[in-house]
């Protein structure tokens, strides 16, 4: 996530804005590995170097926020952050009536993607989820 997204997340959130940063890396964590079943399950709506931007169903966010073990506060704002990068991407691409549509009843995801076009590597999604590499996020 960056620029505006962030602001507005850091300012909507009910989570210390320092934190933001930190929840976000957790969660790419987890959903980096997992880019490929994104990519056969969700409709993507943007796919830029460096990032892909699905559309998933509005519970979807609970699912992750288990596998991560986010609080409900630490969950709402990443929801908030990933739904206010898509806000961006719709006004900067000329499709934000488009995108705040489909917002009203569906969720968004933007995945950060490698060089190479992958989110990361399976063995770190189970490691970075479960917390034992959250010592090591200092590097």
């Amino acid at each position: 996530m960056e620029g505006t997204a962030l602001v507005k997340t850091t300012a909507l959130a009910s989570v210390p804005a320092a934190r933001v940063p930190t929840l976000l890396a957790r969660v790419q964590a987890d959903l980096g590995p997992r880019i490929d079943a994104y990519r056969r399950r969700y409709e993507q709506i943007e796919a830029e170097p460096g990032r892909e931007t699905f559309l998933v169903e509005p519970d979807h966010w609970d699912e992750v926020a288990e596998r991560v073990g986010l609080s409900e506060r630490e969950r709402d704002a990443v929801v908030r952050a990933h739904e206010a990068a898509v806000e961006r991407l719709g006004a900067g691409s000329g499709r934000r009536a488009e995108f705040d549509a489909a917002l009203e009843i569906r969720s968004a995801v933007v995945i950060g993607l490698d060089e190479d076009g992958d989110g990361g590597r399976e063995e770190d999604a189970g490691r970075e989820a479960d917390g034992s590499r959250e010592a090591d996020s200092d590097d």
